[in-house]
């Protein structure tokens, strides 16, 4: 018998897992402190500075800040440190008590007027499929966004006798079933921006009957972008400050704007309009981008008057989702 024969078989060694350093509590450190600074945000999100867009990038993903604590949770779990998954409970506990309310709040329905809110997208070819959407929540005024000067035919021929007056002005427009008086332009240029900027517009409905009139506001304000400096918001809180500006001296019994503003409702750079009209807060409401939606920045306000009730409508050919309100009048 050989060598090779007697020899005994070897037994394999299971190579063991490396065990984290350090103790459960000393472990995952950087993950805690982490989710400390979720907490702070959503807490404080209203009082972050506005410098390179901090503010309004935090409101932008406010509510998924939650989500972003989540995924620590699990790289928490994942190195076994309980001072990680603990520190998981600070902004668990921040996020309920700040968007929480939302969630539960219950919408109240009104039918003295029902206003629509669409960024319409000015590369939005299926205009009698965004029409039929829109007319499907039984709009008394709809108000669009990016209508450029060969759109506004088409979506007047396209909303007929359902929606008979029409002012537009730039790239704004409304449509109502009850006619329409004292259009005019809303100037909301910021520095730099030419004479053909045309995106706001002020106008009044005229409900049937002996009722007054409803100043409806008709905005597109500027959107962020993204720069080597950070989040440029420049554009868009000068044009929010000329808004509030004409809020502030009009003297109508009620009023309704509508439009898109690119700020979410807990932008804090939105304030100065937020502190003269108001949207009621149940929900998210996301409705950009279209595709997968995950910011609020179509917005129906109101003062005078009062939006009971804010849902998105379905998708149509715009990277915009839009939004209809019912409008407590104070008269009915």
């Amino acid at each position: 018998m050989s060598d090779h024969q007697h020899a005994r078989p070897r037994r394999r060694r299971h190579r063991r897992e490396p065990r984290p350093r350090g103790t459960a509590w000393s472990r995952g450190i950087v993950l805690a402190v982490l989710q400390l600074l979720l907490a702070v945000a959503l807490l404080f999100h209203d009082q972050l500075p506005g410098s390179l867009g901090l503010a309004s990038l935090v409101a932008s993903v406010l509510p998924w800040l939650g989500a972003f604590a989540a995924l620590l949770l699990v790289l928490g779990l994942a190195r076994r440190s309980a001072t990680a998954t603990l520190a998981f409970l600070l902004p668990a506990a921040a996020w309920g008590w700040v968007l929480w309310p939302r969630l539960a709040a219950e919408p109240v329905p009104s039918d003295d007027l029902t206003v629509v809110q669409h960024n319409v997208s000015d590369e939005n070819r299926d205009i009698a499929g965004t029409v039929g959407v829109l007319l499907g929540a039984g709009p008394d005024v709809v108000v669009l966004e990016e209508v450029t000067p060969p759109l506004v035919e088409q979506y007047t021929r396209a909303f007929g006798d359902a929606l008979p007056h029409r002012e537009v002005h730039g790239t704004v427009g409304v449509w109502s079933v009850h006619p329409l008086r004292d259009a005019e332009a809303v100037d909301l240029r910021p520095d730099g921006a030419g004479p053909g900027w045309n995106r706001g517009m002020r106008v009044t409905v005229l409900p049937a009957g002996d009722t007054p009139g409803v100043t409806v506001y008709a905005v597109h304000l500027p959107s962020m972008r993204l720069s080597p400096a950070g989040l440029d918001v420049a554009a868009r809180d000068q044009s929010i400050g000329l808004l509030a500006d004409a809020l502030a001296a009009d003297g109508s019994d009620a009023v309704v704007v509508a439009g898109d503003l690119n700020a979410t409702p807990d932008d804090p750079a939105l304030a100065p309009v937020t502190a003269l009209v108001s949207e009621p807060r149940h929900g998210f409401g996301f409705t950009f981008p279209a595709r997968l939606p995950a910011v609020s920045i179509d917005h129906v306000l109101a003062r005078g008057a009062r939006v009971t009730e804010v849902r998105v409508l379905d998708r149509t050919g715009s990277d915009h989702l839009p939004v209809a309100a019912s409008v407590d009048l104070p008269w009915s």
